[in-house]
C-alpha cells in the first residue's frame, strides 16, 4: 500500500483550496492516471468516482476555507501543508510511505512539515516529497485528480448559489467571467462575496475602485 497526496486550488480567487490523499496498491490504479491538468474533466470524474467506490482504496480530503486563506497570520505554503496533513491523516497508517507533491521550493522542508503535522495527530509515516510528483507517481496523480474533482464540485456549488450575478467561470483571476462576476457582485453589495479570497489583489483592486467611485459620487 502506498499513499499519495496533492492539492488543487492554490491560485484561484474564488473558493477553497482542497487537498486529497489516496491510499492504495498502485497496481489497482487505472493506467491513464496523470496530473489532473492532463486528464479530461469527464475522465477525471470517472476516475475519482471509481477510486472512492473501490473497497481497497482509501480517500482522504482536506479543505482550507477562504477565511483561513485570508488570515494575515498564515501563508500559502503553511496552508498547503495543513491541507495535505488533514487529507493524509484521515487515511494513513503507522509505517506508511506517503509521496507528496511538494508545495514549497524546498522539497525536504515541505515533506518534513507534512510528516511532523501527521505525527502530531498520532500517525507515524515516512514521507517522500517531490516537485511534480503528480506526473511521476501514479498514486499522487490519483490524489491530484480527486482533489481537482472535489474542488470543481465546490466551485459548481458557488455558481449555483450566486447565479444571479452571472457565470463565476473557473474562479481564477485571469478568467474574464470570474472578474465580471466579482465586479457585478461588488457593484451590488459594495463588498466581495464570502466565497472570494478578499486578500487576493483581484478583490482588493475591485474594492478600491468601488470606494473611489463612491467618493466621486459623494
Amino acid at each position: 500500500m502506498r499513499v499519495g497526496a496533492d492539492e488543487a486550488g492554490k491560485g484561484p480567487v474564488l473558493g477553497p483550496m482542497v487537498a486529497a490523499a489516496v491510499r492504495a496498491d498502485p497496481t489497482l490504479l487505472p493506467d491513464d492516471i496523470d496530473d489532473s491538468k492532463q486528464v479530461a474533466p469527464a475522465r477525471r470524474e470517472e476516475i475519482a468516482t471509481a477510486l472512492r467506490a473501490h473497497d481497497d482504496v482509501d480517500v482522504g480530503v482536506g479543505v482550507i476555507s477562504t477565511d483561513r486563506i485570508d488570515d494575515p497570520e498564515t501563508d500559502m505554503n503553511s496552508l498547503t501543508v495543513a491541507a495535505q496533513v488533514e487529507a493524509v491523516a484521515a487515511i494513513a497508517c503507522d509505517g506508511d510511505t506517503v509521496v507528496v507533491d511538494a508545495g514549497d521550493v524546498s522539497e525536504e522542508r515541505f515533506g518534513r512539515r507534512v510528516r511532523d503535522g501527521v505525527a502530531e495527530i498520532g500517525v507515524d509515516i515516512d514521507v517522500v516529497s517531490e516537485h511534480g510528483a503528480d506526473e511521476t507517481h501514479g498514486i499522487v496523480g490519483a490524489a491530484s485528480i480527486v482533489a481537482k474533482v472535489e474542488r470543481d464540485s465546490r466551485v459548481e456549488a458557488i455558481a449555483e448559489e450566486y447565479d444571479a450575478y452571472g457565470d463565476v467561470g473557473s474562479g481564477y483571476p485571469s478568467d474574464p467571467k470570474t472578474r465580471r462576476f466579482l465586479k457585478a457582485y461588488v457593484a451590488d453589495h459594495g463588498d466581495v462575496p464570502d466565497c472570494a479570497r478578499r486578500s487576493w489583489s483581484t478583490c482588493a483592486d475591485l474594492l478600491a475602485a468601488r470606494e473611489q467611485s463612491s467618493l466621486g459620487e459623494f
